[in-house]
């Protein structure tokens, strides 16, 4: 089965990417973790995203577009990239979530993707005129 894994980072854990001391420690985990999710061969896709700064936010109100430099809302963790894994079941992906270096400074969401039929109706719906 095939779960997506959020990592959610502070805007002081981005920070830690570009800062000249933390940056390659921060950067050696992500590499060991993506490594072993990689060489393991559980990892379907993934990615990591840029800064919070630089979202773009899309809304249709009222049929106007509304456009907004950054992201959606302030919060205390936002999105930093995912990776969607295939492996058995809900503990396995469990135990790849919890290997992540962001699991130990902030949070790793894990959730199941649509299943193949889910995904075979959905294609469906989006092939209707």
């Amino acid at each position: 089965m095939e779960y997506m894994l959020s990592f959610t980072e502070s805007v002081t854990d981005f920070a830690l990417r570009e800062d000249p001391e933390n940056s390659p420690a921060y950067w050696a985990a992500w590499g060991a973790y993506a490594g072993s999710v990689a060489q393991s061969g559980v990892m379907v896709s993934g990615a990591g995203l840029q800064p919070p700064s630089t979202a773009t936010t899309l809304r249709i109100r009222d049929g106007k577009r509304e456009v907004q430099d950054g992201p959606y809302a302030e919060a205390k963790e936002m999105l930093a990239g995912f990776f969607v894994i295939d492996v058995p079941d809900l503990d396995a992906a469990l135990e790849w979530a919890a290997r992540c270096p962001a699991a130990i400074y902030a949070s790793v969401e894990v959730r199941p993707t649509l299943t193949p039929r889910q995904r075979m109706l959905y294609q469906t719906l989006l092939s209707r005129p």
